[in-house]
């Protein structure tokens, strides 16, 4: 295995690094006290290619490969774990369902905007009160003549007030039975689709959360994805590359944490010394940087599977498992390595402390990453 990054995967690390450090971190905590979502931003990230970083060219993206976005989604969460989260959401989840899922129709009327920034992407599956129990899913869809009539609610959704296109899970058979949900494509301003409660979080402060609500909306039958009853089959499809985006992000708020204590280890004096001479502070900065390599490795597998076209189930989950884990734990380790400084708002670490914990959360919990593990490991 080639352990060297290749001159573009450096370019676009570099490029995505420039545009972070100029156009996000002045206003990092600007938007993350007020919770505003800096839509503008991302029609910016669309001019650089950001916003399709995997689309082929001819549906107007950048298409890069997974190495390539996995650098582009790290060098933004160092910076901004909240704008890393819409980054990685909008390309895998809406972008990446209809890529990999849609029809060519679809795909020529929809990636154009999707990848070029022009519209923002959402993707629905989670429910109040069907998080990791997706198969029992309430948000319906019934045939009537040539169209579909949503109804139901879901929560969680990154971009669900601001999108202007979102790709919905509905239930069209029995619950908990096998092929039972069907992906639809419905855009903002259809009739019945509107957005609910914005939700106060802890950290991600800045990437929009909202309820989604279908009331009686309607769609024409040339909206749904692929056959009906594939769409839970399709959604753990977009999951297992979602899970290299959300490990890549977990990795950029790592690396955020680890590199800003250790530029404070090596500054702050103590008994006329930096704190980094002293053996407590200066293991658990040894900690953070193996923990931070091994991430960096298990994500550099599951992109190079992805990049070939093999399964990335296993791979995905562990990469997204111990990168999320290790993210808290090392924003942890480095509020406490700022001591009383980390616990104020003055000093970045207390920020990428309260994003990392949704990434143990998000595109499935670590206990559901273990049990894909298992899973897959049990199969042989």
């Amino acid at each position: 295995m080639n352990f060297q990054h290749t001159e573009l995967t450096s370019q676009v690390a570099q490029a995505a690094k420039d545009f972070s450090l100029k156009h996000i971190q002045p206003h990092v905590m600007e938007w993350d006290e007020a919770q505003h979502f800096p839509k503008d931003l991302f029609h910016e990230m669309g001019k650089l290619g950001m916003m399709g970083l995997f689309v082929p060219e001819q549906y107007g993206g950048s298409g890069f490969g997974y190495h390539e976005y996995v650098a582009a989604i790290v060098e933004v969460s160092k910076v901004c774990g909240a704008i890393g989260l819409s980054l990685a959401a909008h390309n895998s989840l809406c972008t990446g369902h209809i890529y990999y899922c849609g029809s060519e129709e679809q795909k020529k009327k929809y990636l154009p905007k999707l990848a070029t920034g022009e519209w923002l992407g959402a993707w629905g599956l989670t429910e109040p009160n069907t998080g990791s129990d997706a198969a029992n899913m309430k948000t319906t869809a019934v045939k009537d003549g040539s169209d579909w009539i949503l109804n139901g609610t879901k929560c969680w959704i990154t971009h669900g007030k601001s999108a202007e296109v979102a790709v919905v899970i509905a239930r069209t058979g029995e619950p908990r039975v096998s092929g039972n949900a069907t992906a639809f494509i419905v855009e903002r301003g259809t009739p019945g689709f509107s957005a609910g409660k914005k939700e106060n979080k802890l950290g991600m402060r800045a990437s929009e959360t909202t309820e989604m609500i279908f009331d009686n909306c309607r769609i024409p039958d040339s909206n749904r994805i692929g056959e009906v009853g594939d769409g839970f089959r399709q959604a753990l499809k977009v999951l297992d590359g979602g899970r290299i985006s959300i490990a890549a992000l977990s990795l950029g708020i790592a690396k955020g944490a680890y590199e800003a204590a250790l530029k404070y280890a090596q500054e702050r004096q103590q008994f006329d010394q930096p704190i980094a001479k002293f053996q407590g502070i200066s293991f658990k900065l040894a900690d953070m940087a193996t923990e931070i390599a091994a991430a960096e490795l298990l994500i550099a597998k599951a992109a190079d599977l992805k990049n070939r076209g093999e399964k990335v189930t296993e791979a995905g989950a562990m990469a997204k498992y111990y990168a999320s884990e290790i993210a808290v734990k090392i924003s942890n380790d480095a509020v406490q390595v700022f001591g009383g400084y980390g616990y104020t708002k003055d000093f970045p670490v207390e920020k990428y402390y309260r994003d990392s914990k949704l990434c143990t959360i998000g595109e499935g919990t670590s206990e559901i990453q273990k049990i894909v593990i298992a899973r897959e490991q049990i199969k042989g």
